[in-house]
Protein backbone atom coordinates (compact mmCIF):
# COMPACT_ATOMS: atom_id res chain seq x y z
CA UNK A 1 0.00 0.00 0.00
CA UNK A 2 1.47 3.65 -1.10
CA UNK A 3 1.62 6.24 1.02
CA UNK A 4 -0.44 8.40 -1.73
CA UNK A 5 -3.51 6.64 -0.18
CA UNK A 6 -2.25 7.26 3.41
CA UNK A 7 -5.64 7.09 5.31
CA UNK A 8 -5.99 9.83 7.72
CA UNK A 9 -8.20 9.73 11.20
CA UNK A 10 -9.85 13.07 12.15
CA UNK A 11 -8.79 13.58 15.82
CA UNK A 12 -11.38 15.72 17.40
CA UNK A 13 -10.63 17.92 20.31
CA UNK A 14 -13.60 18.42 22.69
CA UNK A 15 -13.71 21.27 24.32
CA UNK A 16 -17.40 21.13 25.77
CA UNK A 17 -17.75 23.51 28.75
CA UNK A 18 -14.04 23.56 29.79
CA UNK A 19 -14.36 27.27 29.23
CA UNK A 20 -16.32 27.35 32.50
CA UNK A 21 -18.33 30.00 30.33
CA UNK A 22 -15.23 32.56 29.68
CA UNK A 23 -14.66 33.41 25.84
CA UNK A 24 -11.06 34.15 26.06
CA UNK A 25 -10.72 30.71 27.34
CA UNK A 26 -12.83 29.33 24.86
CA UNK A 27 -10.64 30.95 22.10
CA UNK A 28 -7.54 29.96 24.16
CA UNK A 29 -8.50 26.03 23.98
CA UNK A 30 -8.70 26.82 19.98
CA UNK A 31 -5.08 28.32 19.82
CA UNK A 32 -3.66 25.19 21.91
CA UNK A 33 -5.81 22.44 20.17
CA UNK A 34 -4.12 23.94 16.46
CA UNK A 35 -0.70 23.79 18.19
CA UNK A 36 -1.12 20.18 19.12
CA UNK A 37 -2.10 19.43 15.55
CA UNK A 38 -5.45 18.26 15.83
CA UNK A 39 -7.97 18.44 12.75
CA UNK A 40 -11.07 19.93 14.74
CA UNK A 41 -12.01 21.94 17.87
CA UNK A 42 -15.69 20.92 19.12
CA UNK A 43 -17.85 22.77 21.67
CA UNK A 44 -20.91 22.01 22.88
CA UNK A 45 -24.35 24.72 22.33
CA UNK A 46 -26.69 25.01 24.70
CA UNK A 47 -29.18 27.27 24.58
CA UNK A 48 -30.74 27.04 28.53
CA UNK A 49 -34.03 27.56 27.50
CA UNK A 50 -34.71 25.88 24.52
CA UNK A 51 -33.05 22.31 26.59
CA UNK A 52 -33.64 22.43 30.15
CA UNK A 53 -35.71 23.39 32.72
CA UNK A 54 -35.02 24.56 36.12
CA UNK A 55 -36.09 20.97 37.32
CA UNK A 56 -33.03 18.69 35.29
CA UNK A 57 -30.90 17.23 38.24
CA UNK A 58 -27.54 17.57 38.39
CA UNK A 59 -24.80 14.46 37.01
CA UNK A 60 -22.98 15.70 39.21
CA UNK A 61 -22.97 18.88 41.36
CA UNK A 62 -20.09 20.46 41.16
CA UNK A 63 -20.58 24.03 40.57
CA UNK A 64 -20.19 26.55 43.29
CA UNK A 65 -21.73 29.60 41.66
CA UNK A 66 -24.77 27.59 40.31
CA UNK A 67 -28.16 26.94 42.35
CA UNK A 68 -29.26 24.52 39.29
CA UNK A 69 -27.95 22.90 36.53
CA UNK A 70 -30.20 25.11 34.51
CA UNK A 71 -28.81 28.04 35.30
CA UNK A 72 -25.54 26.39 34.65
CA UNK A 73 -26.59 25.77 31.11
CA UNK A 74 -27.44 29.61 31.19
CA UNK A 75 -24.23 30.42 31.87
CA UNK A 76 -21.96 28.24 29.45
CA UNK A 77 -24.55 30.03 27.02
CA UNK A 78 -21.92 32.21 24.66
CA UNK A 79 -24.11 34.78 21.63
CA UNK A 80 -24.41 34.23 18.05
CA UNK A 81 -21.57 36.75 17.55
CA UNK A 82 -19.34 35.30 19.73
CA UNK A 83 -20.08 31.66 18.39
CA UNK A 84 -19.30 33.58 14.82
CA UNK A 85 -16.20 34.52 16.20
CA UNK A 86 -15.34 30.96 17.85
CA UNK A 87 -15.54 29.34 14.25
CA UNK A 88 -13.51 32.17 12.55
CA UNK A 89 -10.85 31.86 14.64
CA UNK A 90 -10.65 27.83 13.98
CA UNK A 91 -10.93 28.57 10.92
CA UNK A 92 -7.68 30.70 10.97
CA UNK A 93 -6.13 28.12 12.94
CA UNK A 94 -7.06 25.49 10.56
CA UNK A 95 -9.31 23.68 12.44
CA UNK A 96 -12.60 22.22 11.50
CA UNK A 97 -14.96 23.90 13.69
CA UNK A 98 -17.72 21.72 15.42
CA UNK A 99 -20.49 21.92 18.13
CA UNK A 100 -23.03 19.85 19.50
CA UNK A 101 -26.55 21.00 19.28
CA UNK A 102 -29.06 20.35 21.99
CA UNK A 103 -32.23 21.68 20.79
CA UNK A 104 -33.31 22.96 17.10
CA UNK A 105 -33.06 26.70 17.94
CA UNK A 106 -28.74 25.17 18.47
CA UNK A 107 -29.26 23.67 15.41
CA UNK A 108 -30.24 26.69 13.50
CA UNK A 109 -27.78 28.88 15.61
CA UNK A 110 -24.85 26.96 14.31
CA UNK A 111 -26.69 26.96 10.75
CA UNK A 112 -26.30 30.18 10.38
CA UNK A 113 -22.65 29.97 11.89
CA UNK A 114 -21.65 26.84 9.41
CA UNK A 115 -20.15 23.82 10.95
CA UNK A 116 -17.87 21.08 8.86
CA UNK A 117 -19.77 18.39 10.46
CA UNK A 118 -22.43 17.60 12.72
CA UNK A 119 -21.69 15.61 15.61
CA UNK A 120 -25.10 14.06 17.67
CA UNK A 121 -24.86 13.27 21.41
CA UNK A 122 -26.07 10.09 22.74
CA UNK A 123 -28.53 11.34 24.80
CA UNK A 124 -30.13 13.31 21.61
CA UNK A 125 -31.08 9.75 19.67
CA UNK A 126 -34.70 10.56 20.03
CA UNK A 127 -34.78 14.21 19.45
CA UNK A 128 -35.87 13.26 16.52
CA UNK A 129 -37.43 16.99 15.47
CA UNK A 130 -33.93 18.24 16.12
CA UNK A 131 -32.26 15.13 14.45
CA UNK A 132 -34.24 15.78 10.74
CA UNK A 133 -33.68 19.57 11.20
CA UNK A 134 -29.88 18.42 11.63
CA UNK A 135 -30.21 16.40 8.24
CA UNK A 136 -31.50 19.22 5.87
CA UNK A 137 -28.44 20.32 6.03
CA UNK A 138 -26.79 17.36 4.05
CA UNK A 139 -23.60 17.40 6.31
CA UNK A 140 -21.17 14.42 6.71
CA UNK A 141 -22.57 13.45 10.64
CA UNK A 142 -21.14 11.61 13.42
CA UNK A 143 -23.46 10.01 15.66
CA UNK A 144 -22.20 9.33 18.89
CA UNK A 145 -23.61 5.88 21.09
CA UNK A 146 -22.60 6.26 24.72
CA UNK A 147 -26.12 5.73 26.16
CA UNK A 148 -27.76 3.95 23.30
CA UNK A 149 -29.24 -0.06 22.84
CA UNK A 150 -27.87 -1.49 19.18
CA UNK A 151 -31.54 -1.23 17.89
CA UNK A 152 -31.17 2.68 18.73
CA UNK A 153 -28.29 2.68 16.98
CA UNK A 154 -29.59 0.84 14.38
CA UNK A 155 -32.50 2.97 13.83
CA UNK A 156 -30.49 6.39 13.88
CA UNK A 157 -28.13 4.77 11.30
CA UNK A 158 -31.67 4.12 8.70
CA UNK A 159 -32.60 7.74 9.31
CA UNK A 160 -29.15 9.62 8.70
CA UNK A 161 -27.45 7.17 6.21
CA UNK A 162 -29.33 7.69 2.89
CA UNK A 163 -29.66 11.89 4.00
CA UNK A 164 -25.65 12.83 4.52
CA UNK A 165 -22.69 12.22 2.33
CA UNK A 166 -21.08 10.43 5.32
CA UNK A 167 -21.91 8.65 8.48
CA UNK A 168 -19.46 7.92 11.25
CA UNK A 169 -20.66 6.06 13.64
CA UNK A 170 -19.02 6.77 17.20
CA UNK A 171 -17.99 4.31 20.33
CA UNK A 172 -18.46 6.09 23.45
CA UNK A 173 -19.22 4.75 26.93
CA UNK A 174 -21.01 7.54 28.83
CA UNK A 175 -18.78 7.68 32.32
CA UNK A 176 -16.38 9.99 33.03
CA UNK A 177 -13.56 8.54 33.71
CA UNK A 178 -13.98 5.48 31.34
CA UNK A 179 -12.03 2.58 32.68
CA UNK A 180 -10.17 0.51 30.59
CA UNK A 181 -12.56 -2.53 31.29
CA UNK A 182 -15.67 -0.49 29.94
CA UNK A 183 -13.90 1.48 26.69
CA UNK A 184 -15.44 -1.14 24.15
CA UNK A 185 -13.28 -1.14 21.33
CA UNK A 186 -14.80 -4.74 20.51
CA UNK A 187 -17.70 -2.51 19.32
CA UNK A 188 -16.11 -0.91 16.64
CA UNK A 189 -15.74 -3.84 13.98
CA UNK A 190 -18.93 -4.65 15.05
CA UNK A 191 -21.09 -1.26 13.79
CA UNK A 192 -18.17 -1.80 11.02
CA UNK A 193 -19.88 -4.90 10.05
CA UNK A 194 -23.01 -3.85 11.06
CA UNK A 195 -23.74 -0.69 9.32
CA UNK A 196 -21.45 -0.57 6.56
CA UNK A 197 -19.91 3.14 7.59
CA UNK A 198 -17.51 4.51 9.18
CA UNK A 199 -16.33 4.33 12.34
CA UNK A 200 -15.16 5.90 15.37
CA UNK A 201 -14.19 6.23 18.98
CA UNK A 202 -15.26 9.27 21.91
CA UNK A 203 -13.01 8.42 24.46
CA UNK A 204 -13.66 9.75 27.63
CA UNK A 205 -10.86 7.54 29.78
CA UNK A 206 -8.96 10.73 30.44
CA UNK A 207 -5.77 8.88 28.82
CA UNK A 208 -4.27 8.51 25.55
CA UNK A 209 -3.96 4.61 25.54
CA UNK A 210 -7.62 3.46 24.05
CA UNK A 211 -6.88 6.37 21.17
CA UNK A 212 -4.38 4.62 20.56
CA UNK A 213 -5.51 1.45 20.26
CA UNK A 214 -8.18 2.37 18.02
CA UNK A 215 -6.38 3.64 15.42
CA UNK A 216 -4.73 0.52 15.03
CA UNK A 217 -8.48 -0.85 13.93
CA UNK A 218 -8.56 2.01 11.10
CA UNK A 219 -11.27 4.08 12.57
CA UNK A 220 -11.84 7.47 10.39
CA UNK A 221 -12.39 9.60 13.71
CA UNK A 222 -10.80 10.05 17.11
CA UNK A 223 -12.84 12.36 19.54
CA UNK A 224 -11.13 13.21 23.23
CA UNK A 225 -12.03 15.90 26.00
CA UNK A 226 -8.95 18.20 26.49
CA UNK A 227 -8.14 20.22 29.40
CA UNK A 228 -5.57 23.04 29.93
CA UNK A 229 -4.27 21.41 33.01
CA UNK A 230 -5.60 18.58 35.26
CA UNK A 231 -5.75 21.62 38.13
CA UNK A 232 -8.55 23.14 35.78
CA UNK A 233 -12.09 23.19 37.02
CA UNK A 234 -15.00 21.22 35.78
CA UNK A 235 -16.78 18.17 35.61
CA UNK A 236 -14.92 16.93 32.62
CA UNK A 237 -11.48 17.23 33.86
CA UNK A 238 -10.81 13.54 34.89
CA UNK A 239 -12.27 12.04 31.58
CA UNK A 240 -10.02 14.72 29.57
CA UNK A 241 -6.31 14.59 28.35
CA UNK A 242 -4.54 17.83 28.37
CA UNK A 243 -3.06 19.38 25.55
CA UNK A 244 0.17 18.31 26.05
CA UNK A 245 -1.13 14.77 26.14
CA UNK A 246 -3.52 15.84 22.84
CA UNK A 247 0.16 16.66 20.98
CA UNK A 248 1.30 13.41 22.41
CA UNK A 249 -1.59 11.37 20.97
CA UNK A 250 -1.46 13.27 17.78
CA UNK A 251 1.54 11.77 17.28
CA UNK A 252 1.14 8.87 18.06
CA UNK A 253 -1.85 8.30 15.64
CA UNK A 254 0.03 9.86 12.71
CA UNK A 255 2.93 7.46 13.65
CA UNK A 256 0.74 4.38 13.47
CA UNK A 257 -1.28 5.29 10.24
CA UNK A 258 2.12 5.42 8.39
CA UNK A 259 2.85 2.30 10.06
CA UNK A 260 -0.34 0.83 8.68
CA UNK A 261 -0.11 1.83 5.16
CA UNK A 262 3.04 0.47 4.55
CA UNK A 263 3.30 -2.74 4.93
CA UNK A 264 6.66 -4.09 4.42
CA UNK A 265 8.06 -7.72 2.87
CA UNK A 266 10.83 -9.12 5.05
CA UNK A 267 13.46 -10.10 1.90
CA UNK A 268 12.84 -6.91 0.51
CA UNK A 269 13.33 -4.93 3.95
CA UNK A 270 16.32 -7.26 4.20
CA UNK A 271 17.88 -6.60 0.95
CA UNK A 272 17.28 -2.24 2.46
CA UNK A 273 19.26 -2.94 5.24
CA UNK A 274 22.13 -5.33 3.30
CA UNK A 275 24.75 -2.11 4.48
CA UNK A 276 23.19 -1.98 8.12
CA UNK A 277 23.50 -6.16 8.25
CA UNK A 278 27.16 -6.05 7.32
CA UNK A 279 27.97 -4.08 10.56
CA UNK A 280 25.97 -5.76 12.72
CA UNK A 281 26.70 -9.53 11.20
CA UNK A 282 29.86 -11.37 11.96
CA UNK A 283 32.95 -12.88 9.66
CA UNK A 284 35.03 -15.91 9.76
CA UNK A 285 38.71 -14.98 11.02
CA UNK A 286 41.83 -16.90 12.33
CA UNK A 287 41.42 -16.92 15.78
CA UNK A 288 45.63 -17.06 16.08
CA UNK A 289 48.47 -17.47 13.62
CA UNK A 290 47.89 -20.48 11.13
CA UNK A 291 50.18 -21.83 8.65
CA UNK A 292 49.73 -22.03 4.66
CA UNK A 293 48.80 -25.81 4.66
CA UNK A 294 47.04 -26.27 7.63
CA UNK A 295 44.17 -28.28 7.99
CA UNK A 296 41.57 -26.09 9.44
CA UNK A 297 40.22 -26.89 13.25
CA UNK A 298 37.18 -25.11 15.08
CA UNK A 299 39.79 -24.09 17.45
CA UNK A 300 41.79 -22.18 14.54
CA UNK A 301 38.85 -20.02 13.84
CA UNK A 302 36.56 -17.38 15.50
CA UNK A 303 33.57 -15.19 14.61
CA UNK A 304 34.42 -11.16 14.29
CA UNK A 305 32.42 -7.96 13.25
CA UNK A 306 32.02 -6.83 10.41
CA UNK A 307 30.15 -8.98 8.32
CA UNK A 308 31.94 -8.32 4.99
CA UNK A 309 34.04 -11.54 4.75
CA UNK A 310 33.37 -15.45 4.44
CA UNK A 311 29.77 -15.41 6.62
CA UNK A 312 29.44 -16.28 10.11
CA UNK A 313 26.91 -19.56 9.02
CA UNK A 314 29.54 -20.63 6.85
CA UNK A 315 32.12 -22.03 9.88
CA UNK A 316 31.27 -25.96 9.63
CA UNK A 317 31.99 -25.85 6.28
CA UNK A 318 35.82 -24.45 6.94
CA UNK A 319 36.20 -27.43 9.23
CA UNK A 320 38.72 -29.83 7.31
CA UNK A 321 39.24 -27.56 4.81
CA UNK A 322 43.42 -26.43 4.09
CA UNK A 323 44.80 -23.12 3.61
CA UNK A 324 47.22 -21.92 1.36
CA UNK A 325 48.66 -18.93 3.20
CA UNK A 326 49.58 -18.15 6.18
CA UNK A 327 47.16 -16.19 8.24
CA UNK A 328 47.99 -13.65 10.92
CA UNK A 329 45.78 -13.64 14.37
CA UNK A 330 42.30 -11.66 13.78
CA UNK A 331 42.87 -11.90 10.12
CA UNK A 332 39.65 -11.72 8.20
CA UNK A 333 39.57 -15.43 5.78
CA UNK A 334 38.60 -14.65 2.15
CA UNK A 335 37.46 -17.50 -0.29
CA UNK A 336 40.96 -17.90 -2.33
CA UNK A 337 42.78 -18.31 1.17
CA UNK A 338 40.68 -22.08 1.55
CA UNK A 339 41.47 -25.13 -0.74
CA UNK A 340 38.42 -26.05 -2.84
CA UNK A 341 35.91 -23.71 -1.84
CA UNK A 342 32.25 -24.76 -2.29
CA UNK A 343 30.99 -21.43 -2.81
CA UNK A 344 27.30 -23.06 -1.83
CA UNK A 345 28.78 -23.53 1.23
CA UNK A 346 27.96 -27.30 2.84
Amino acid sequence: MSSEILKHCMIIAEVAQAHDGSLGMAHAFIDAIAAAGADAVKFQTHLAAAESSPSEPWRVKFSYQDATRYDYWKRMEFTEPQWAGLKEHATEKGLKFLSSPFSIEAVELLGRIGVSAWKIASGEFNNLPMLDRILEYRLPVLLSTGMSRIAEIEAAVERIRPRVPSLTVMQCTSEYPCPPERVGLNLIQVFRRRFGCGVGLSDHSGTIFPGLAAVTMGIEALEVHVTMSREMFGPDVKASVTTAELRQLVDGVRFIERMRTHPVGKDDMAADLAPVRSMFSKSIAARRAIPAGSVLTAADLALRKPGTGIAADRFGSLIGRRTLRDLAPGEFLRETDIEIMEMAGA
